[in-house]
C-alpha cells in the first residue's frame, strides 16, 4: 500500500498528467473549431459544402484514432510537415473529435423547435440574430451533457498518444512498470489518476449545467445566462428602470376583468365602421396568388384586399389554404405566381422584381410592420414572458433596454399577465402563452396583425381569454387584422368581412354578419351548418 501512495505522488507520473492534459486540450480545442466549421458546412444550403463535410465525417469516424496519430506523426513529414509529437497527437485527436462535436452541434441546432425560428423570422430577425439570440442559447444547453461526455472520452483517448512517443501518463506508467515489474500498483495508481481527472470534468459539466439552469433562478438571483452575449444584463440599466418605475410612469392600459361581457358592435356601428373603412388606404393586397407543394395546389389565384383598420376573418375547412395565405403575406412562404403588397410595398422583392436575400427580407418585415400570431404560440423557450417581448424590440428595432422593458411591461399589463412577467413559457398555461405571443406581436406597433388559428391549440376553457384580447384589439384599437379561425361566433362579433376559402380559392366574400347568416355559396352554407352542429367552446358563456 505504501508503494501505491508513493506512485500516486511520484513526479514522474505527475509530469505525465500535464502532457495528458495538454494533448486533451489541443484535441478538444481544435476539435471544437473544426466541429463548428463542419457543422456550418453540413447545415449550409450549398450542397457541395455539405457533401465535403459528410465525407470528412465518414472518414475520420470510420478509422481508428491510433492510425490517425501515426499518420499525423509519421506520414505528414513526407509532404514537408514535421510536427512535434505532442502537437501531432493533439492534431490527430482534434481531427478525430471534430466530426463527433460537429454532430453534437448540428443536433443541438436542429433540436430547437422550428416554430421558434419561424416566429423569429416573422419578427424581422435576420439569420445571424436568429442563430445568436434564439438557436445558440438553447442548443448550447442541450449540448453541455454531450460535450462533457466527449471531453471525458477525449481525455481517455489521449492515452493513444503513447504510440507516437508522447510521454503522457499511460506511457510513463508502462515504462515505470516495465522497470519495476510492479504492474498492479503502478497501473492501479495510474487508473486512479485518470478517474480523478474524469471526475473533475464531470463536476465542471454539472456546475455549468447548474449555472445555465433557467428554472433555478429566484428573485434577485442572477445566473450565468445573464452574462452570455445573447442575454447580457446591465445592472445599471436595471437599476435605472426600477427608479423610473418607482418615479411613476404613465399607467398602462388595464386588462379587462375576467367577468367583463364580450364586446360586440351594433348594426349601426357596423354600418358607420364600414363606411369609414371604405375610405381608408389599402393595407394588404394579394393578386392572383398561387402556391403549390409539388403536385398539390394550395392556393389557386387568391385575390384579397384588406384596408387599414379592417378585420378580415378567413374561414374554410382544414387544408383550404388559410395558413398558407397568411404565411405568404408575411413572406414566410414563397409563392409560385401573383403579387403580395403590404402598405403598397411588394414584400420580399426589390424594385426590379428580384427576390431579396433572407437578411433583406427580415429587415423589410421589420420596416413594413407585419406582426404574426401562430397556432402553437412559438414563444422562445429560453426567455421569460417579458424577455420574449422586450428581446426582439432590442435586437431588431434597436430600442434601449429601458424602453423595451417598459413596453413589455405595458403589454403584459394589457393582456393581464404582469404577474407572470418572469415566468418561462413552459410554466404558463396555453392561454397565457398565446396572450404573451399576441403581446410580442403587438410590441413593435405593427401596421397589420396576422393571426393563424390563435385558439386551435388551446383547451376549450382557455379559448375565451385569448378571444377577449383579440376582440379588444379589433374594436378598441382599430388594428388591421387578418384572422384564420374556426370560431364562427367570434368572427361574427369582431370581423368586418369574411372570406371563405375552399380548395385554395376564395369562393365567397362579404360583410361578416351577412355571409355568416345568409351564405350564398352551397359550400359555405354546408361548412357553417357543420360548425353550428359542433358548437364552438367560446359560444358557451
Amino acid at each position: 500500500m505504501s508503494l501505491f501512495f508513493h506512485y500516486l505522488s511520484m513526479p514522474y507520473l505527475i509530469e505525465g498528467i500535464e502532457l495528458t492534459l495538454e494533448v486533451t486540450a489541443l484535441g478538444l480545442g481544435g476539435g471544437l473549431i473544426l466541429g463548428l466549421i463542419l457543422a456550418g458546412m453540413q447545415l449550409s444550403r450549398f450542397w457541395p459544402l455539405a457533401a465535403i463535410a459528410r465525407a470528412y465525417t465518414v472518414i475520420f469516424r470510420g478509422t481508428p484514432l491510433i492510425l490517425q496519430m501515426v499518420f499525423a506523426y509519421d506520414a505528414l513529414p513526407h509532404i514537408g510537415i514535421k510536427l512535434p509529437a505532442v502537437l501531432a497527437a493533439g492534431l490527430a485527436l482534434a481531427c478525430n473529435e471534430a466530426p463527433f462535436i460537429a454532430e453534437m452541434l448540428r443536433a443541438g441546432v436542429l433540436g430547437v423547435d422550428r416554430g421558434q425560428v419561424t416566429a423569429g423570422q416573422a419578427l424581422g430577425m435576420t439569420p445571424r440574430i436568429l442563430m445568436w439570440r434564439v438557436i445558440a442559447p438553447q442548443a448550447i444547453r442541450t449540448m453541455i451533457p454531450a460535450f462533457g461526455n466527449e471531453a471525458v472520452s477525449a481525455l481517455k483517448n489521449s492515452s493513444l498518444a503513447s504510440v507516437v512517443a508522447v510521454p503522457e501518463l499511460t506511457l510513463r506508467s508502462t515504462q515505470l512498470a516495465s522497470s519495476t515489474f510492479d504492474f498492479f500498483s503502478i497501473f492501479f495508481a495510474s487508473g486512479l489518476l485518470y478517474l480523478v481527472l474524469t471526475f473533475a470534468i464531470s463536476m465542471i459539466q454539472l456546475f455549468v449545467e447548474w449555472l445555465l439552469d433557467l428554472d433555478r433562478t429566484k428573485a434577485r438571483q442572477r445566473n450565468l445566462a445573464d452574462y452570455l452575449p445573447w442575454r447580457r444584463v446591465d445592472l445599471a440599466t436595471s437599476l435605472e428602470l426600477a427608479e423610473a418605475t418607482a418615479a411613476g410612469d404613465p399607467a398602462p392600459v388595464q386588462a379587462a376583468p375576467a367577468d367583463t361581457p364580450p364586446l360586440a358592435l351594433t348594426r349601426e356601428e357596423r354600418t358607420r365602421r364600414a363606411v369609414t373603412i371604405a375610405r381608408n388606404n389599402i393595407a394588404v393586397e394579394t393578386r392572383d396568388l398561387t402556391k403549390s407543394y409539388g403536385a398539390q395546389k394550395v392556393l389557386g389565384g387568391v385575390d384579397l384586399t384588406v384596408r387599414v383598420g379592417e378585420v378580415v376573418a378567413l374561414l374554410g375547412p382544414s387544408g383550404s389554404g388559410k395558413s398558407t395565405l397568411l404565411r405568404c403575406i408575411n413572406h414566410l412562404e414563397s409563392w409560385d405566381g401573383g403579387t403580395v403588397r403590404v402598405g403598397g410595398r411588394r414584400l420580399g422583392f426589390d424594385d426590379d422584381g428580384k427576390l431579396l436575400s433572407p437578411r433583406a427580407i427580415a429587415n423589410e418585415r421589420a420596416t413594413v410592420g407585419v406582426g404574426m400570431v401562430f397556432q402553437q404560440f412559438n414563444l422562445f423557450a429560453h426567455l421569460s414572458a417579458k424577455e420574449n417581448i422586450a428581446g426582439p424590440l432590442r435586437w431588431v428595432h434597436g430600442m434601449t433596454r429601458i424602453d423595451a422593458d417598459r413596453r413589455a411591461a405595458e403589454l403584459l399589463e394589457r393582456v393581464g399577465l404582469s404577474h407572470r412577467a418572469d415566468a418561462l413559457p413552459r410554466h404558463l398555461s396555453g392561454g397565457q402563452q398565446q396572450r404573451v405571443a399576441i403581446a410580442r406581436a403587438l410590441a413593435p406597433n405593427p401596421s397589420v396583425l396576422l393571426l393563424d388559428e390563435p385558439t386551435s391549440a388551446l383547451d376549450p376553457e382557455l379559448v375565451n381569454e385569448v378571444l377577449e384580447v383579440i376582440r379588444r384589439l379589433a374594436i378598441d384599437d382599430g388594428l388591421t387584422m387578418i384572422i384564420s379561425t374556426h370560431q364562427i361566433r367570434f368572427a361574427d362579433e369582431v370581423a368586418d368581412r369574411v372570406a371563405f376559402l375552399s380548395g385554395g380559392t376564395i369562393i365567397e366574400e362579404g360583410p361578416a354578419h351577412e355571409v355568416l347568416t345568409n351564405p350564398r355559396n352551397p359550400l359555405t352554407a354546408r361548412f357553417l351548418s357543420v360548425m353550428e352542429a359542433d358548437k364552438t367552446p367560446e359560444a358557451v358563456r
